[in-house]
């Protein structure tokens, strides 16, 4: 509603990331099983205590002419739509999601030993990231509100440095960039269970 209302203000106190294969759609059920809801993702477990930061940056082309020193007309040029994030749990998700696909395999002949190998070049790997967070302060005080965002395609455009540490964790930095399908649909989507947006 317009106006000011407190009770709109949204705090992600506990929230989480999901991956799955391209073009999977975010969920739209919300029981009381978040596992089942996310069914056919897979969660990427702890992420440091930074959460996850939303970047959305449009680029905009000026059109100027002879008759103004202002432009008279904007072209959109670009659009830049990234979440950031840092992992902090290292298995057979996480690892290659970070580092641009492939997969972790056993090793022939040792009992418990893995192995992932780093391709020579960067390949395309394309996913779908999904992101949960729900604020636990109600607005009626009872029943929190859940937001869900998904990119339905995008890929890993950005990974930050492991720095291995006595005194802190390893971290997964990484930058995810959605990316347009081509075919018109949404390059991303929110879907809320949240009262405030329903029509007055």
């Amino acid at each position: 509603m317009a106006g000011t209302n407190s009770s709109e203000i949204r705090i992600a106190g506990v929230g989480r990331l999901y991956v799955a294969t391209a073009d999977t759609d975010i969920p739209t059920t919300f029981s009381s099983d978040t596992a089942t809801d996310w069914a056919g993702w897979k969660n990427l477990g702890f992420t440091s205590g930074e959460g996850v930061t939303f970047s959305k940056k449009d680029k905009l082309e000026p059109v100027d002419v002879w008759q103004a020193v202002s432009p008279v007309h904007f072209v959109y040029s670009d659009r830049d739509l990234t979440l950031k994030f840092s992992l902090l749990q290292f298995n057979e998700d996480t690892l290659p999601f970070f580092m641009g696909g492939g997969g972790v395999t056993a090793v022939t002949g040792a009992t418990g030993v893995y192995q992932y190998d780093i391709a020579d070049r960067p390949y395309a790997d394309v996913r779908a990231l999904g992101l949960e967070f729900t604020d636990v302060r109600a607005s009626d005080g009872t029943t929190p509100v859940t937001y869900r965002f998904g990119i339905p395609r995008g890929q890993v455009t950005a990974a930050d440095d492991i720095k291995l540490a006595r005194k802190s964790p390893a971290q997964l930095g990484i930058t995810f960039t959605a990316m347009a399908s081509g075919d018109g649909s949404a390059l991303a989507s929110f879907v809320m269970k949240d009262a405030s947006y329903a029509a007055s």
